[in-house]
């Protein structure tokens, strides 16, 4: 059962899905909207410019029937008469095919936005399958375009009709006007009649739209197991990288193992917590080389807790690095600091007092005289120390 959940598409497509289709020209395609804007754009046309449109054909249609001596005796003038003719009428509609065609350009645009894809220009001749062509056929997809097909006739059939049954006395009362009064009221009778079926149109491009969305969605939807695999293809095996984040850990560990016999004191827990200190005169370069740290400014050089922490004591008492015992100050420093990053200002004193006791130790180591005494009770700002913090709330 869970393998049969696991083929089914339940999941929603993802980005890179989408973009993948994109790319082979798959995307939700209207051919309703464009359709209708084409015809949304001509009538348009049509309705501002009717009358003015059908003036130039009566002037055009009374040029081109009128005949003068020259053009009766002299044939060769005749070509260049229609020429002219021909000119005069693709100025006279040059706003009508400059709309239409821009409606053809653009409308898709509106679904989609730009797209340009090679790929969904190449012939595929698996759509020459006669079989495959007769699934298509009695497909699903199919029968809903039937059904929208003669949802669309019925619905600009009837609204065409009404428009006619309420334009029967005008159209009637052409017959009585002359011609040069009735084709400008024919043109601007016509533009109305087109744009009011035209707006009907309007009802099926509401409807179909957000289908072929709808479907789009559908078509692209995702089973769990590609999920897992686009996850795995985009970002990796999950045990590959928790492979190399092991890796890359052991390596920051080794690195900062390393620099335990460079560090001037460890403090401690003592066993839950160990952070070792590096003092410097000078400018020091932070971890990886992003960051450097002010000149005087104490930095961490490595720090752990549990297992870690004893470890960072060992290598110390191996090294003969001087470990002190401040349980506030540690937790205070392994919160608050990262590795290679400069202790906190709230810290400067309670450092100062435990880097003067490392200098002591070193005096004494050298000169002898008294043992100097470890500093207690050191200069901890609460808010720093997480202990303090959480018996506090």
């Amino acid at each position: 059962m869970a393998e049969d959940s696991d083929l089914e598409k339940t999941e929603q497509p993802s980005q890179r899905r989408l973009d993948q289709a994109r790319e082979k020209g798959q995307v939700a395609r209207s051919q309703e909207l464009s359709t209708f804007a084409v015809l949304l754009a001509g009538g348009g046309v049509l309705w501002f410019m009717g009358a003015s449109l059908t003036r130039h054909m009566v002037q055009s249609l009374r040029d081109g029937l009128t005949l003068n001596r020259d053009l009766a005796f002299n044939s060769s003038l005749i070509i260049p008469r229609l020429y002219d003719m021909a000119l005069d009428a693709l100025f006279t509609f040059a706003p009508f095919l400059f709309a239409v065609l821009l409606a053809a350009a653009f409308s898709p645009l509106l679904l989609n936005g730009w797209m340009f894809s090679i790929e969904a220009i190449q012939p595929k001749f698996s759509k020459m399958n006669p079989l495959s062509g007769i699934a298509r056929m009695f497909s699903m997809h199919a029968l809903i375009e039937l059904a929208k097909a003669i949802g669309k006739s019925l619905l600009v059939g009837g609204v065409a009709a009404w428009v006619i049954w309420h334009n029967r006395d005008q159209v009637m009362a052409l017959g009585t006007q002359s011609v040069m009064a009735a084709v400008p009221e024919m043109g601007h009778l016509v533009g109305v009649s087109f744009m009011t079926i035209v707006g009907a149109m309007l009802l099926i491009v509401l409807v179909d739209v957000p289908f072929k969305l709808w479907d789009h969605n559908k078509q692209l939807m995702m089973t769990k197991e590609e999920v897992r695999q686009e996850a795995k293809e985009t970002e990796g095996d999950p045990m590959v990288k928790g492979r190399i984040r092991s890796l890359q850990r052991e390596a920051a560990r080794r690195r900062m193992m390393s620099e335990i016999p460079t560090a001037d004191v460890v403090v401690t827990n003592p066993t839950h917590y160990a952070v070792a200190l590096k003092y410097s005169d000078s400018e020091v370069p932070a971890a990886g080389g992003k960051r450097r740290r002010a000149a005087g400014a104490p930095i961490v050089v490595a720090k752990g807790s549990h297992l870690l922490a004893l470890r960072i004591r060992e290598i110390a008492k191996e090294n003969n690095v001087p470990i002190l015992e401040a349980p506030p100050l540690a937790r205070a420093l392994h919160k608050h600091t990262d590795l290679g990053e400069a202790i906190p200002e709230a810290l400067y004193t309670a450092v100062a007092e435990v880097l003067a006791y490392v200098y002591q130790l070193r005096r004494y180591a050298k000169q002898g005289g008294a043992y100097p005494q470890e500093p207690g009770d050191l200069p901890v700002p609460a808010e720093l120390d997480p202990a303090a913090a959480l018996t506090t709330a």
